[in-house]
């Protein structure tokens, strides 16, 4: 998806998301820098990002790659905005008919009928072959 000319990308983003970038051939990912940090553009070079919290509002995140010509010149940029969205399971963890967003029980589980935790039903079957 690099502009025609391109040798070269930096990428800036937001503090709410963390950039890596992957190389073919390297398992581990090399966690991008302050600004002003370029890498060859080489195919399967890949751009992983991540949000580890909720945004406050929608595309409050943003990630900017910018591309360069042989010899620095900029050629384009490309930009992505980002909204993360928080998931909880909020369950009745006390079993006692309250579902709590907090429990402290939410992370634990005891058998019983003075137990605590989630009992959790999932249908695994193949209803629709």
């Amino acid at each position: 998806a690099a502009p025609a000319g391109a040798v070269a990308f930096g990428v800036k983003h937001t503090e709410g998301v963390s950039v890596d970038v992957l190389f073919r051939g390297r398992a581990e990912p090399e966690a991008v820098p302050g600004a002003g940090a370029r890498w060859p553009l080489d195919e399967g070079t890949v751009l992983r990002f991540s949000m580890s919290r909720a945004s406050s509002e929608v595309n409050d995140n943003k990630v900017t790659v910018s591309f360069y010509a042989e010899g620095g010149k900029p050629i384009n940029q490309a930009g992505v905005f980002l909204t993360g969205v928080g998931i909880s399971l909020d369950v009745d963890a006390d079993r006692d008919g309250v579902v709590e967003k907090n429990s402290p029980n939410k992370a634990s589980w005891a058998w019983g009928p003075e137990g605590h935790g989630a009992i959790l039903l999932v249908s695994c079957d193949k209803e629709f072959p």
